[in-house]
């Protein structure tokens, strides 16, 4: 158990009695009230998000979670597969639960992913991927002096704004968290 005030985003603990992930933390002392910890959970079981205020005295029981690397191996119509790199153990997940990191899949790429009581229970991409362009506009001359941004589609299907330079075959490196483009790759 830990004390409400020590919550921190990333945390999982358990409310309710079902795993639930911190995505915000905000302590708020109003004027002659007690502390309080307002915090958005997510989840991890149904993925559905719940603002909960705490007081600063409460206590949480932290989640007991296990993370193992996996290794994305194909996938068919409906489901991803990937494989444990400790115990070699195969594991399908659905579109449904890998949410927008379908568009970071990239053959042999490694996840994290979390599971609680031998269920997957979420998925966690590396923080950058390389990904080749596709699609986008042509090159602009002079481009390099201003600092605009085009759409280009990558070979995963998703689509992020690049500088003007970028042209199709590139490679580019994109941060999976917010989904942006970073550099080229080098």
């Amino acid at each position: 158990m830990i004390a409400a005030t020590q919550l921190r985003v990333g945390m999982a603990i358990l409310y309710n009695n079902e795993p639930h992930r911190v995505v915000s933390v905000q302590h708020i002392t109003p004027g002659n009230w007690r502390g309080m910890v307002q915090t958005k959970l997510k989840n991890l079981k149904t993925g559905t998000n719940v603002e909960y205020r705490f007081r600063s005295e409460d206590k949480v029981e932290k989640a007991r979670m296990e993370q193992h690397e996996m290794e994305y191996l194909y996938s068919n119509e409906t489901d991803y597969y990937f494989m444990n790199t400790e115990t070699y153990e195969q594991l399908s997940l659905g579109a449904e639960e890998l949410g927008d990191n379908v568009y970071y899949l990239t053959p042999n790429i490694r996840f994290m992913v979390d599971f609680y009581e031998g269920r997957p229970v979420g998925i966690e991409p590396p923080q950058t991927v390389e990904l080749t362009v596709v699609e986008t506009a042509p090159n602009l001359k002079g481009a390099t002096a201003t600092n605009s941004l085009k759409p280009a589609k990558l070979e995963t299907g998703i689509t992020v704004n690049v500088p003007a330079f970028i042209e199709i075959g590139e490679k580019i490196r994109v941060d999976t968290s917010l989904g942006k483009y970073l550099e080229r790759a080098r």
